[in-house]
């Protein structure tokens, strides 16, 4: 079986290109070297003009405090090649909390962007990611696309009373999210994902345990505290998958704790959840992400705490 994070990275968009950069300092974090907390969520979405753009939104916690960058990305829908397609990338903004609330717009592509954003009163839980107090908002072509945080609700009434308001006539869903994690002494982490659209936030907890050796080493996956997922003996059962069944919809369960448990060059585990229509659906392709329902998938990269 293939390494998953290396098939995952092969496959996944890509948000790069610094030709539509906008005015913002580096961002940082993203190296898994510095073994930061990274989460990072993928929209897709679809203007009211018919235009389909991805939007990639990055928090980051690190020993230089906390982070936030924004990327956007026009794509073509044009029955061509991935190859020939037109991009256009965009790093909206990055900031260690210098900078805790502000605007900022640029031009990417032919599309106009504008971001607006508040963390200065964000209260924040052990991850890297606002639970309360804050709001981001992004906006393009006039389209309300990204609305974030419990405080978004009063800056989008100031949006919408400008003389050009902005409107709600985009489609924006999550396609996938991924978590930089590490992991302490307790090997074990817990995380919430909706898996459907309408559905409901569930519990994720993932857990290892090596006590006694590598015949006793096992993983347990557990979904609103019911155990969805046992592997034994990792030692020879490092990688898998299974399928599990989430609010009626399946959701293949893939794990990878080579690196982990062995010693590998990355040293970190990737434990994959990945929402299908049906059962010869290939594993998170490029192009098959711009056209129709594709789903959601959440990925997992955990490192061990330096001892």
């Amino acid at each position: 079986m293939r390494d998953l994070a290396a098939c995952y990275s092969d496959h996944a968009v890509k948000v790069s290109d610094s030709s539509c950069s906008g005015s913002g300092s580096a961002a940082f974090g993203g190296d898994p070297s510095t073994r930061s907390a990274v989460t990072t969520s993928l929209y897709k979405t679809k203007l009211s003009t018919g235009k389909v753009l991805l939007i990639r939104v990055t928090w980051t916690k690190s020993l230089l405090g906390q982070g936030l960058s924004v990327g956007v990305e026009e794509r073509s829908t044009n029955s061509v090649q991935p190859q020939n397609r037109k991009k256009a990338a965009a790093a909206a903004s990055s900031l260690f909390l210098r900078r805790k609330k502000g605007s900022q717009s640029w031009l990417c592509g032919d599309s106009e962007v504008a971001l607006y954003w508040d963390v200065s009163s964000a209260k924040y839980a052990s991850g890297p990611e606002p639970v309360e107090g804050f709001y981001l908002v992004v906006i393009v072509d006039s389209d309300l696309v990204v609305v974030l945080g419990d405080r978004s609700r009063e800056q989008r009434s100031r949006l919408e009373a400008r003389p050009v308001p902005v409107v709600g006539g985009a489609s924006t869903t999550v396609i996938s999210r991924r978590e930089q994690v590490v992991m302490g002494s307790s090997s074990q982490y817990s995380t919430k994902a909706r898996f459907g659209e309408g559905g409901r936030d569930h519990e994720i907890l993932i857990r290892c345990r090596a006590e006694g050796g590598p015949k006793e080493s096992e993983l347990s996956v557990y979904m609103d505290r019911k155990r969805v997922a046992l592997v034994r003996r990792l030692k020879w059962n490092f990688r898998g998958n299974q399928t599990i069944f989430v609010d009626g919809i399946p959701v293949d369960l893939m794990w990878d704790v080579h690196d982990w448990w062995f010693g590998g060059a990355s040293g970190r585990a990737a434990f994959m959840f990945r929402t299908r229509s049906a059962p010869e659906t290939r594993l998170w392709l490029e192009e098959e992400t711009l056209q129709g329902d594709q789903g959601f998938a959440l990925l997992i990269h955990a490192f061990r705490a330096p001892s």
